[in-house]
């Protein structure tokens, strides 16, 4: 990932550590810097789990809500057909600019993100 740009590898279950220990302190890294860059490469993804769901409404919510300028861009890279549907239905909920990209196109999407 670029300088500036935070990116995030989402393989099998995501549990409420995951969130607790790298994700929640990447995007408050992120939004405390006043510039949120983030893609998300889901692989053989496998959903979460319900501390994962509490760790997102304690820590991810209020970082989208309190600092939603902060957020400029948002990529979600996958090949999970209904999660690159479900990205795009609800989008609206996430600061920023958005966009989905597939596997394949993971390079345009590191750009896409580090632009603008």
């Amino acid at each position: 990932m670029s300088p500036g740009t935070h990116g995030f590898r989402i393989s099998g279950r995501v549990t409420g550590e995951d969130y607790r220990d790298v994700l929640i302190p990447a995007l408050r890294k992120g939004v405390e810097e006043g510039s949120l860059r983030a893609l998300f490469v889901v692989e053989d993804y496998d959903g979460f789990n319900m501390d994962a769901l509490k760790e997102d409404i304690k820590g991810g919510v209020p970082l989208e809500f309190r600092h939603r300028d902060a957020w400029k861009r948002v990529g979600v890279a996958t090949d999970v057909d209904w999660l690159s549907k479900a990205f795009e239905l609800f989008k609206w909920l996430i600061p920023g600019e958005t966009k989905v990209f597939e596997l394949d196109e993971i390079d345009a999407a590191k750009r896409w993100i580090a632009e603008g």
